[in-house]
């Protein structure tokens, strides 16, 4: 009896500790749609650090989850609770994903103008064309203009797969105009870990040399 004690309590005691390294420094969410395709594919678990803004500032081009409720997420649910419960286990435990957190790339930073678009459809960042590798194949910039500057503690996020997702472009016209407060910003996606065979770093890009202004 004391043996199924002990390991009862340890089974406890392991749950907790992945809860908090879960809530404090790391934590793994499953990618439900094509929005961020080609990097990430639908069924994808990534690896999200929560304590790398705490040193360093959010980058235009950072891949980035968020809390989307009073933006992209209604702020309440009207599910009951037990299947709101049964839906943050599956989320919990990397099997599903979730209606309020999403997975977006960072755009336009405090102080930036983001427009669209130039001549060949693509965006502009304080009046500078720039070069986007990580589209979709054959998408363009943003088949929807807009004109946004970005106001202090607001972010500009857009999918990379631009004609399969809902992001800031999505909420032109309402109230705060599609622009996400950085503090519902839960971390930076670093690593995809599922499947073995998609396995990769997730990099911050070099904006000198990967997501540069086009000369």
């Amino acid at each position: 009896m004391a043996g199924w004690r002990f390991v009862l309590w340890a089974l406890a005691g392991a749950v907790i500790l992945a809860g908090l390294v879960r809530a404090f420094i790391f934590d793994v969410y499953y990618i439900p749609s094509g929005s961020m395709q080609p990097l990430l594919e639908p069924g994808d678990r990534v690896l999200v650090s929560r304590t790398e803004y705490r040193s360093s500032e959010i980058q235009r081009g950072d891949v980035v989850v968020f809390d989307g409720r009073g933006s992209l997420a209604p702020l309440h649910s009207s599910d009951p609770v037990l299947k709101q419960a049964l839906d943050a286990t599956a989320q919990w435990l990397g099997l599903a994903g979730s209606d309020t957190v999403y997975i977006k790339r960072v755009i336009g930073v405090p102080g930036d103008r983001v427009a669209c678009c130039t001549d060949g459809g693509g965006l502009t960042v304080n009046g500078q064309p720039i070069r986007e590798p990580y589209l979709f194949p054959g998408d363009s910039g943003s088949e929807t203009p807009f004109d946004v500057v970005v106001p202090e503690g607001r972010l500009w996020l857009l999918g990379d797969h631009r004609s399969d997702s809902a992001d800031s472009r999505t909420l032109l016209g309402a109230p705060g105009g599609g622009l996400i407060p950085e503090e519902r910003v839960i971390g930076r996606a670093q690593r995809i870990l599922w499947p073995f065979e998609r396995s990769s770093g997730i990099e911050r890009l070099e904006l000198d040399t990967v997501w540069q202004f086009v000369e």
